[in-house]
């Protein structure tokens, strides 16, 4: 999930790696086929399966690092999309035109907060993301 900023995009847009993470019950399940058949004539030496744990708890921490850091983005894309309602902003459309508003709505779904202007004239512009917002006036 990619998460947007006041003005631009933080997040990134690569696939969900959740399809492609092998879990800690698969590393082990490997681990013990790797061991059940390696050749006995010349078993593998255990600094290479110390080598392997190593790695695969180094991949599992950063892993779940990355996990933590993609939930502290979307807590502050939140706290952003919060602070600016009801706030004159500048906004650059799909179109590439600029619309003036005011923030009149924020709401929040799977793929993060989106928010309601609505210009001087009543227009409405709906599901604006935040790194649509050019300028900030208060």
């Amino acid at each position: 999930m990619a998460i947007d900023a006041i003005g631009g995009q933080l997040g990134t847009n690569a696939t969900d790696m959740s399809n492609t993470s092998i879990s800690q019950e698969d590393f082990v399940e490997l681990f013990l086929a790797q061991l059940n058949f390696q050749d006995p004539l010349e078993p593998l030496n255990n600094r290479e399966f110390l080598a392997q744990l190593a790695q695969f708890s180094t991949l599992e921490q950063g892993r779940l690092t990355n996990d933590n850091l993609q939930s502290l983005l979307a807590m502050s894309s939140s706290e952003q999309s919060l602070s600016i309602l009801g706030k004159n902003v500048e906004v650059l459309t799909n179109v590439g035109a600029t619309f003036e508003g005011r923030v009149d709505e924020a709401y929040y779904s799977s793929t993060g907060p989106s928010l309601t202007v609505r210009n001087a004239q009543g227009e409405v512009l709906k599901n604006i993301t935040l790194s649509q917002i050019r300028l900030i006036e208060n």
